[in-house]
């Protein structure tokens, strides 16, 4: 009889927030598969931030690393001062983050050491941590520290997950990337034996699907936005490409879904633009109620530009409810949409393309019906959460031998 599979350790900062719907999901199918999660995360995310139905479940196994057991980290390092010493020669050693930086990230050991005192009470020799930033800096100082291995998810471009990339790396059992533009850039800028899978983020298929009952004929174009009110996101861009389309005479509505520091520019460009009585914003949302969201639009808009967005989960989950979206090139949204198959790409800032895309899908309801159906068929053969948490299960096992 083979011996039960070791718990992994499962790392994500601020676990659980309002976008972190995704590692839910992975972390339980990885469970349904039968290998036990031991969840962590840097510090407790503030009251609300998570509004989904999981929240609560999600804190409470969630063992948080800041502030660090004082007593029980004290007497950890000084039984081992030489061990102590390499882990402040490593964060010295992070030459790319100016020195006054590095004085703060001095603070990141005591969470390192009380991380390595979690995984060996619970039997824990791997940590997977969904995180390029200091989280990194966590599992390569555990490692240090305590022999813990580890591995990271890259989720976007590298410069917004700050400096000292190859020192976060250089440890790591693997480093997986969203997509495989992400995967290039590990290839060329971190490079060396160290293996960079590609693992999507994944959407429940079998839960996120069409509506059963299709929307009546008649009635205005709905579309609708899943994403936090950042100026990256670009809402203004399909706000102006909303008010051509209206002046065209095309009767649209556009509902927004998310909370963030843009809303009153937000409200702002909707005022100046004179939208007010057809766009609403829902503020924060949780996750059925995306889902009905998706299901009751036409097709879903994210027009967002700059770094930073990789293989966005809202693209996802509304192309596995049958809706092709209008999508900003970014990131890796070349790998997910073929233009004018199953949804279409527009360039950022590009408010003729956005409005030229979203009319055909207006104006077209044969076309619309026929892409949904191809977006419908593209995410249950690469997002499905399923056979992506057991990728990434794969490479976990893999390291752990």
């Amino acid at each position: 009889m083979s011996a039960a599979p070791l718990p992994i350790g499962y790392l994500v900062p601020e676990f659980p927030g309002q976008t972190h719907a995704f590692f839910w999901r992975e972390l339980s199918a990885i469970e349904e598969s039968g290998v036990p999660v031991e969840v962590f995360s840097t510090r407790r995310p503030a009251p609300g931030s998570c509004p989904h139905g999981f929240a609560e479940a999600a804190a409470a196994r969630t063992t948080y690393l800041f502030p660090p057991r004082g007593g029980a980290v004290a007497g950890f390092l000084a039984a081992r001062p030489a061990l102590l010493a390499r882990a402040m020669a490593y964060v010295a050693g992070l030459t790319q983050t100016p020195a006054a930086q590095r004085a703060k990230l001095m603070a990141l050991i005591a969470s390192a050491a009380d991380l390595v005192l979690h995984c060996r009470a619970r039997g824990i020799d791997h940590v997977h941590i969904h995180s390029c930033a200091n989280a990194a800096h966590v599992g390569a100082l555990a490692n240090i520290l305590g022999g813990i291995s580890y591995s990271l998810t890259l989720h976007g471009d590298l410069p917004v997950y700050g400096t000292d990339h190859g020192a976060k790396m250089a440890r790591a059992r693997f480093v997986s990337a969203v997509t495989a533009p992400l995967q290039a850039s590990l290839r060329r800028e971190i490079g060396g034996n160290l293996r960079f899978p590609v693992i999507w983020m994944g959407v429940d298929t079998a839960r996120f699907r069409p509506a059963p009952v299709p929307r009546a004929p008649g009635g205005p174009f709905e579309v609708v936005s899943i994403a936090r009110l950042n100026f990256t996101k670009g809402h203004r861009f399909f706000l102006r490409a909303m008010a051509k389309l209206r002046a065209e005479g095309l009767d649209i509505r556009y509902r927004i879904a998310g909370e963030g520091p843009e809303r009153a520019a937000i409200e702002a460009e909707i005022a100046g633009l004179g939208l007010g009585p057809h766009v609403e914003l829902l503020g924060s949302v949780g996750e059925d109620r995306v889902l009905a969201l998706l299901q009751e639009a036409d097709t879903l808009a994210l027009t967002s530009i700059q770094q930073g967005e990789a293989a966005p989960v809202a693209i996802m989950e509304a192309m596995a409810c049958g809706l092709a979206p209008v999508c900003s090139i970014i990131g890796g949204t070349p790998d997910m949409i073929r233009d004018g198959e199953d949804g279409f790409l527009v360039p950022q800032e590009d408010v003729a393309a956005i409005a030229r895309a979203t009319g055909i899908l207006a104006t077209n309801p044969l076309r619309r019906a026929a892409m949904g159906q191809a977006a419908r068929a593209t995410a249950e053969r690469i997002f499905d959460h399923r056979g992506n948490a057991l990728a990434l299960r794969r490479e976990i096992l893999g390291a752990e031998r």
